[in-house]
């Protein structure tokens, strides 16, 4: 009975971790030298516990980067590129690094400090890997004939010094490459590299053989981009409004707008619809009612056993005895005691 009883309570006090558990968003893979956002989502209950934000494979030997509780203005060396930010409200603590590098690549963990000794840390995990490379903001761009579109292209860190390239896929003597001061310009594409972490491409005057795979290129990486070109939209001439005749007061509509209830059709809506959001269930219903599903199938369990456990000593009690009175010696009385055998056909009786 009783490691089962000291199962139940350690469940139970393990209980509204493992239901309002914190999340966040899967791994990621980040340029050198760019920033990331992380948004670390956790439940009600924890809304005014303290959070932190740790880096470490080992959750419990995790080094501490941030904390919700730290005084602004007296972050550690080396950790003045992490920041936080906890909204309550939102149910939500967002966690920016800046200026990642190589050696930033890891395991990191959300994490709300419950503390007391049966209740551990609520935390999340996920990995970052700092990558060198490049990529794009979106990987298709489309525009109208005659109209311009922008590509940004992304770059970490190794390649700030590297020429950039802008050229049509397959077709490597169409690239158009930066000056030494990231630049290039024609009358139909335009190149301006910021020199830190990304280069703008622009497309001016689109036509429909433009259309096409292209590549963001710098140093021996690059990356694909798709560029469509759709016919230019036409306007729809706007309707014209002819006013009625002044004589004819009938013939003039009446708006939806100012009498609804002469249109069926434009009803306002019940009184019950218009408030349904008034409705929705609190948050902590559902921790609530899991903790007494669970309550009640303990009951169901820990209830036919405890019974089965009783029988079971009942029956061992009653056998204990039934061997000690067979296992007691036989008195002087047996020498005294007749034993009589009645023969039914005559009748006769024995003894000794």
């Amino acid at each position: 009975m009783t490691p089962l009883l000291f199962f139940a309570f350690l469940l139970l006090s393990h209980l509204p971790g493992s239901l309002c558990r914190v999340t966040t968003v899967g791994d990621l893979a980040v340029l050198e030298g760019r920033s990331v956002m992380i948004p670390c989502h956790y439940g009600p209950q924890y809304a005014s516990y303290v959070k932190y934000w740790c880096h470490g494979s080992v959750k419990d030997l995790c080094t501490s980067l941030v904390r919700s509780d730290a005084p602004r203005g007296q972050a550690a060396p080396g950790e003045d590129k992490v920041a936080m930010f906890d909204d309550p409200v939102q149910q939500v603590f967002t966690v920016t690094m800046t200026e990642l590098q190589k050696e930033d690549s890891g395991w990191y963990w959300c994490g709300v400090e419950v503390g007391g000794v049966w209740s551990a840390d609520v935390t999340a995990s996920l990995h970052i890997n700092v990558i060198q490379g490049m990529s794009v903001v979106n990987s298709m761009v489309s525009g109208e004939e005659g109209t311009s579109v922008t590509v940004q292209c992304l770059y970490s860190q190794g390649y700030r010094q590297h020429e950039k390239r802008w050229c049509r896929s397959g077709d490597w003597s169409s690239c158009l490459v930066t000056d030494g001061e990231g630049r290039y310009e024609d009358q139909a594409v335009e190149i301006r590299d910021d020199l830190t972490k990304a280069f703008t491409v622009t497309l001016k005057g689109l036509a429909r053989r433009d259309t096409g795979w292209y590549w963001c290129a710098a140093g021996q990486q690059q990356v694909a981009v798709y560029i469509l070109v759709t016919p230019p939209s036409t306007t729809a001439p706007a309707p014209t409004v002819t006013s009625p005749p002044e004589e004819s007061p009938q013939s003039v509509p009446v708006s939806p707008s100012v009498s609804p209830s002469v249109s069926p059709s434009v009803s306002p809506l019940p009184r019950h619809v218009a408030k349904g959001a008034d409705h929705h269930r609190p948050l902590w219903e559902f921790p609530l009612m899991v903790c007494g599903v669970l309550f009640i199938l303990m009951v169901l369990v820990l209830l036919p056993w405890k019974i089965l456990d009783q029988y079971n000593k009942t029956h061992r009690t009653r056998q204990a005895e039934l061997e000690a009175r067979l296992s007691d010696p036989p008195g002087d009385d047996w020498q005294n005691t007749s034993v009589v055998f009645l023969n039914s056909a005559s009748q006769k009786v024995y003894g000794f």
